[in-house]
């Protein structure tokens, strides 16, 4: 998860992500979508993203293909979600402790 956190922390890393989430592309074509950072730098990038497992690599011919890999996130996102989790449980009895005092507040006027 802390190589996940790491590469995701860096804001052209996730604008890269972005570009890959949907299909799989080859390092030269994302470069191109980022004409002020060097290729070596995309290249770099894309390392990273690499070894956080958040992004796999496929070699054909000469060409580097890249492709989001979601399940690189699943730990991430499982650790932020208990916190969802718990903000929602949190919320749940707030608005059941409300609907019971309205319910009373109804009782008491009849």
């Amino acid at each position: 998860m802390q190589a996940a956190l790491q590469a995701i922390a860096e804001p052209r890393r996730r604008q890269i992500l972005e570009v890959v989430r949907d299909h799989e592309l080859p390092a030269g074509e994302i470069a191109l979508r980022f004409p002020d950072v060097s290729r070596p730098a995309i290249s770099q990038h894309l390392g990273v993203l690499r070894e956080a497992g958040l992004v796999s690599e496929r070699r054909q011919g000469t060409s580097r293909l890249y492709s989001a890999r979601p399940e690189g996130l699943a730990e991430v996102r499982e650790f932020l979600s208990t916190f969802w989790d718990a903000r929602l449980d949190l919320l749940q009895t707030v608005v059941e402790h409300d609907a019971r005092q309205e319910s009373k507040k109804v009782e008491e006027a009849q």
